[in-house]
């Protein structure tokens, strides 16, 4: 009910005048590490903060207790996985056992992602519908305790959490940020730990680029040159890299472990060339181009009229569908430049059934409201705040007869991006992207004409032509993301940039714990600055 809700404005103000020096009554700074967080300085911000009533202490007797049931002990098992390190306690996970900390199945009202989180003197409870829920509870507990928390060895603590309850759920279903392993390849390892990070936010979907020009990095047995030969270099002439199936399913895994759905894409007819030299048939002059290091788009198609194509494009869906239990597959569908209108349009009316065939629902780039999108397809619109009319209006038209639409807007959040001029990683072809322009827009709005109900979420993608590391990875990704995440979970009544803009820096000592090395944006009041 309204009297009961709190919004993080009100509290954003307090943490602003704490940011700007001054100390509240009856604290001192000396002693803010001895108290608990405020209720509400969480990101993504909680639909409703009531805070209020004695913090509870995680101490060395705390325990957590668990529901009867494997996926509630998994993911009371992460979370002491989590707490272990930092306050060196035992913290035993079980189904007996009062106080310290609970995890329940219980409250149907918060969705399948939603939680209730209650905080007082004899514990802390978190309740949802169902495992997911519980698991986005834990994150936001673990951003209510101190950001040592995060780390590897003990540290002193106190371990406290705020009283009072929050209740949360998300504004979209689809949140996602997409990682490039195509331009460059990052191994599983530098996956999951991006997988890691993402989860932290309460993101809920991991769209991999898996083929362009420059690599193919799914192996596929019915053809596979594809990733032995196509997958073999990367942007700059480097040895590349592609996952076997058991490395794909292994993130896939890993993946739902963080409750994160794994979207696959491959990238048709255009960004092909690594399939087209990995075989000549797959051209119309059955010649197969070299393999391509640069960084152009536009240049490569598959050929639409060869029925080989289709038996290409179907043994791969095939295949990589059995690989992915989630419910998309992504086709690209973007720059396909040397690909005409009429046989653009005929590509993407063979190919979108075949993805139908293996029980999968098609997401394609915006341009595949050009042709005919299939019934429930989504289409990721990736354009600027200054696309054409005719364009946009094109993607409204689809999103008005049904098709679902995903925001990837690249003049707010391509994370690949540059901040400024002088940001040394990243482009600047859709423009400089600092943090607060990748917040301050609302994706309900966003697209004038397309239904709010068309408006399934948002994605962050991450290209990678000049991203290397894991450390350029962090480095371009933070302190943005979390801002995308926001957008995609949190009310429109908590969207206000000057109370963001401290929740945000209050992130900085955690990222610090982790060994993200972000990026200090002088818009973001960070502690210390």
């Amino acid at each position: 009910m309204r009297e009961h809700h709190r919004t993080p404005r009100l509290l954003g103000t307090l943490l602003l005048v704490a940011a700007a020096g001054f100390s509240v009554v009856g604290s001192a700074p000396a002693a803010a590490a001895k108290t608990a967080s405020p209720l509400g300085r969480i990101v993504p911000a909680p639909a409703s903060v009531d805070p209020g009533g004695s913090p509870y202490r995680i101490t060395r007797d705390t325990r957590i207790r668990v529901d009867d049931s494997r996926e509630v002990r998994q993911v009371g098992e992460y979370l002491a996985g989590i707490l272990r390190p930092s306050t060196g306690y035992r913290l035993p996970v079980g189904s007996q056992g009062g106080g310290g900390i609970r995890l329940r199945l219980g409250d149907r009202s918060s969705g399948d992602e939603g939680y209730r989180l209650d905080s007082g003197r004899n514990g802390v409870t978190i309740t949802a519908a169902e495992p997911a829920g519980l698991f986005h509870g834990v994150q936001t507990l673990r951003q209510l305790l101190p950001a040592a928390v995060e780390k590897n060895s003990v540290q002193p603590g106190p371990w406290l959490v705020a009283g009072g309850t929050i209740k949360d759920t998300p504004r979209y279903g689809y949140r996602g940020a997409m990682l490039d392993v195509s331009r460059h390849f990052f191994d599983v390892g530098q996956v999951k730990r991006y997988i890691d990070e993402l989860a932290l936010y309460k993101v809920n979907k991991l769209h991999l680029h898996l083929s362009d020009d420059q690599g193919w990095r799914i192996a596929v047995d019915d053809w596979p040159r594809l990733a032995a030969y196509g997958g073999s270099t990367q942007v700059g002439g480097g040895r590349g890299g592609f996952y076997t199936k058991a490395q794909y399913t292994e993130i896939v895994r890993y993946a739902a472990s963080r409750y994160l759905e794994v979207v696959p894409e491959i990238d048709m007819p255009g960004h092909t060339n690594a399939a087209l030299a990995s075989y000549a048939e797959l051209n119309c002059d059955g010649t197969a181009p070299p393999l391509y290091t640069g960084t152009e788009v536009g240049f490569s198609s598959l050929c639409v009229d060869k029925p080989v194509t289709y038996d290409f494009v179907d043994d791969v869906i095939r295949e990589l569908a059995a690989l992915t239990p989630g419910r998309y597959l992504h086709i690209g569908g973007d720059e396909a430049h040397s690909t005409s209108h009429a046989d653009y349009v005929t590509f993407m009316d063979r190919v979108q059934p075949v993805v139908a065939k293996y029980g999968k629902t098609v997401i394609g780039w915006h341009q595949l409201t050009g042709a005919t999108p299939a019934k429930g397809a989504l289409a990721q619109y990736w354009g600027l705040d200054d696309t054409s009319a005719a364009e946009k209006a094109q993607v409204v038209k689809a999103a008005q007869n049904g098709t679902g639409l995903v925001l990837s807007p690249a003049d707010r959040i391509y994370l690949d991006m540059k901040y400024t001029a002088d940001t040394p990683l990243g482009q600047d072809w859709a423009g400089l992207v600092e943090v607060r322009r990748a917040y301050d827009w609302d994706p309900g709005t966003y697209l004038a004409g397309a239904p709010g109900s068309s408006i399934r979420g948002v994605e962050a993608p991450l290209w990678t032509e000049t991203i290397v590391t894991g450390a350029d990875l962090d480095h371009m990704a933070f302190p943005r993301l979390p801002g995308v995440a926001e957008l995609g979970w949190s009310p429109t009544s908590t969207h206000d940039w000057d109370t963001y803009k401290v929740r945000l820096a209050a992130q900085g000592p955690r990222w610090e714990a982790r060994g993200i090395r972000y990026y200090r944006s002088p818009q973001v009041p960070w502690p210390g600055a």
